[in-house]
């Protein structure tokens, strides 16, 4: 096998096992940690928006795309698409992530906290 096909292979095995670290997350958890994200956040479908956008469908969709939220020029600028590695990055800390966004939230530090929170959200759909 050539260096370059055991190094696609190797990056491969990297990012499945990133994505698995995130499967692992329990979203029976991560809903109820995800209740202090409530207060700003609807997740219903077509539920409209609140203090921040609407996070129904959010895995996979690209950031500051929701329809009727005014998002600031930072987060239109990001262009992230969120992967459960990006929503982990955010929710550990949005303006580490994105500095100058206008999200008023420090972030979720326990690592298992955050795999549970990017589980239930992948389960928005």
């Amino acid at each position: 096998m050539s260096y370059g096909k055991i190094a696609a292979a190797s990056l491969l095995a990297v990012g499945l096992l990133s994505s698995q670290a995130f499967a692992a997350g329990d979203p029976v958890k991560g809903k109820a940690v995800f209740a202090r994200c409530a207060i700003c956040h609807n997740v219903e479908k077509d539920g409209g928006n609140g203090v921040g956008p609407n996070l129904f469908g959010i895995a996979g969709r690209k950031s500051a795309s929701v329809d009727g939220f005014n998002y600031s020029g930072k987060m239109k600028a990001a262009n992230i698409t969120w992967t459960d590695e990006n929503l982990a990055k955010w929710v550990s800390g949005p303006a580490k992530m994105v500095p100058g966004n206008k999200m008023a939230f420090g972030g979720i530090a326990q690592k298992s906290q955050i795999a549970d929170v990017v589980a239930y959200l992948d389960t928005l759909k």
